[in-house]
């Protein structure tokens, strides 16, 4: 699933093409929405809410879309066909210049504006967001939506975009690893957990503006990362194989890596 960085890094894409334009072409390939006539309205930004997107619109309507584990936008011209099979795509939005084409997106979700906390004000502070805005980065928060239940998993707690919006399983297994916390640790007893919160946030603005997300500082194949998806593989601190494991709760059991020495379970 696309993490936050992703997210806000395809918001920027889609903000730059879109935001002052005129919509030329508007559509939404979902039945709920396939009548809804958007062209004429004006682009007002596009802005991401943790893994959500939202593209709001002079008419007071907001085109709400989620990526979760392979929808993609895709820019090209104007003039060019539009990428990928045509029964994958979900949303076309031209302008006079260009086209964007959402596909594989599993929530396309036409909504007034002023209704958007009906589908985003669950999440917790955006780790990218900007500090003092509305839903946007709040550490004590953060924390304190964390630590509500210390007995939970610091693995399921990181996940849950209820506590801070933006981190997956690539930051997750990452960010454990680098504070040496097993991922089934519960919160109640991890050691400095103001400090994995900063740093988490830190791996994110990091990568917010790659193609792809480095947390071992070698942007390289094979090279980019510490423990996620390296199952059976030699630590690179210590040479311990990682391990792996699914855990979480009914119906959203995640795959989680580790480190055996460097992240012992107590």
């Amino acid at each position: 699933m696309p993490e936050g960085d992703t997210v806000h890094r395809s918001c920027a894409q889609l903000h730059r093409v879109l935001a002052g334009q005129v919509l030329t072409r508007a559509e939404l390939r979902v039945p709920r929405h396939a009548a809804a006539d958007l062209v004429g309205m004006t682009v007002l930004e596009v802005v991401p809410r943790g893994k959500h997107q939202l593209t709001r619109l002079d008419s007071g309507l907001t085109l709400h879309t989620h990526l979760r584990m392979d929808g993609t936008w895709r820019i090209v011209g104007r003039g060019a066909r539009p990428p990928g099979p045509a029964h994958q795509v979900r949303v076309v939005l031209g302008t006079g210049t260009d086209l964007a084409v959402g596909l594989r997106l599993p929530v396309v979700e036409l909504l007034h504006t002023s209704d958007e906390q009906n589908v985003v004000g669950h999440l917790g502070p955006d780790l990218l967001g900007v500090v003092g805005q509305p839903g946007g980065w709040d550490e004590e928060e953060a924390l304190r939506r964390l630590t509500a239940d210390p007995r939970r998993t610091v693995g399921e707690a990181l996940l849950d975009q209820r506590n801070l919006a933006g981190v997956g399983t690539f930051y997750r297994a990452e960010i454990c690893f680098l504070q040496g916390v097993h991922p089934r640790t519960p919160v109640g007893e991890v050691g400095d957990l103001p400090r994995l919160v900063r740093r988490v946030r830190q791996l994110l603005q990091v990568n917010v503006t790659r193609p792809t997300q480095v947390t071992t500082g070698i942007d390289r194949r094979g090279q980019r990362a510490w423990v996620f998806e390296r199952p059976g593989q030699p630590c690179r601190r210590c040479g311990t194989l990682i391990a792996v494991e699914e855990f979480g709760p009914a119906g959203q059991e995640r795959l989680s890596y580790w480190c055996p020495r460097c992240q012992p379970q107590k």
